[in-house]
């Protein structure tokens, strides 16, 4: 059996191949569901029903999209110029550390300044985590594999530092949390009587114009022409350091921009959970996606109703809500593999 290159991928091909893998995912995870004892058709309707059956589940759907989406893009955006960015966890927490230490009362200006100023002192925090690695790699050969995952720690330990210690909140009863951001910085509520905030919007806006960039613009072709071919990118004159630094710059910052809607919009204040792994997820989700920005909504909302009615479902048929990580998993794997063969044709030998 041989794998040879097709010269030509079909459009149709191209479109149901995740599509088909993903279905496939789904059927295979049955067997787990009726191996837990719960009856099959019934445990997916409680899936769909606790992410999308209601305003209530759809809301919480896309309060858990909006900083996949930025941590997807940020991945999908680094990993477009061969920048391994596996820091997107850490970059989220110091956005968040940024809107604790501006937003608590420190600069108080109008909602219309003030929320702005939040996303970007984050995206700055987000951008110069990622530019030590970035100057490593292109300085002195350092993997960023290494040093970005090694800075996730770094940054979750000083934050649990700073909660434990100086900036733990008086008023909190005891409880390791930040003050809560002021009035003026906290993210517009979307809908009533739910979580949704204004930083979906934000995440979607930012989704397009990563597209408009990356598909558009100078910039875009640069970052791509890095991430196919560096030595061809070098030939045509593209600066491949700088190239590396900029994207840094703006991977970082984007999913620093998940840490600040978290804080700014969905708690309001700073705690230790504000992700449960938004940061290492997001490669996921750009995987997904085929490193598209466009495609990251959708790859965020898949996982995002995944684990959101995974949650509904455990309650309701008591299956354990960890099959959420293995349909996701196996989603990825599985995609992963038929993108694969929508480049590569099986030829039996003989």
């Amino acid at each position: 059996m041989l794998l040879e290159p097709r010269q030509h991928t079909p459009l149709w091909m191209t479109i149901s191949a995740p599509i088909i893998a993903v279905a496939i995912v789904l059927i295979l995870s049955g067997g787990l569901i009726a191996w837990a004892g719960a009856p099959l058709l019934d445990s997916y309707i409680a899936l769909i029903v606790g992410a999308f059956g209601s305003k209530f589940a759809i809301a919480e759907t896309l309060v858990r999209a909006t900083p996949l989406i930025l941590t997807g893009l940020a991945a999908a955006v680094a990993f477009r110029a061969k920048l391994w960015n596996i820091g997107g966890e850490g970059q989220l927490y110091a956005g968040a550390l940024a809107v604790t230490y501006f937003g608590t009362g420190l600069i108080e200006l109008p909602s219309f300044l003030m929320i702005p100023f939040l996303f970007f002192v984050g995206a700055v925090a987000g951008g110069l985590l990622l530019l030590f690695p970035a100057l490593l790699k292109t300085k002195l050969k350092v993997d960023e594999v290494v040093t970005t995952l090694l800075l996730n720690f770094v940054v979750l330990l000083f934050a649990n530092y700073l909660l434990f210690g100086p900036w733990k909140d008086p008023m909190a009863m005891g409880w390791p949390q930040g003050a809560p951001v002021i009035e003026q910085g906290i993210l517009e509520n979307l809908v009533a009587k739910t979580r949704l905030h204004a930083g979906l919007i934000f995440s979607v806006l930012a989704a397009v114009c990563m597209w408009l960039v990356m598909s558009k613009t100078k910039w875009g072709l640069e970052i791509r022409a890095v991430g196919h071919n560096q030595d061809a990118a070098k030939f045509a004159g593209i600066p491949i350091n700088k190239t590396i630094i900029r994207t840094a710059l703006i991977s970082g910052g984007l999913a620093a921009c998940a840490g600040v809607t978290e804080v700014a919009g969905t708690k309001e204040y700073l705690t230790l959970d504000i992700s449960p792994g938004f940061g290492y997820t997001g490669i996921a989700v750009a995987m997904l996606a085929g490193l598209n920005p466009l495609g990251v909504i959708l790859a965020a909302l898949f996982f995002a109703g995944i684990y959101n009615g995974a949650d509904s479902m455990s309650r309701a048929m008591n299956v354990s809500n960890y099959i959420a990580d293995v349909i996701t998993a196996g989603s990825l794997l599985m995609v992963m593999l038929a993108v694969m063969l929508t480049r590569m044709r099986i030829r039996l030998k003989g």
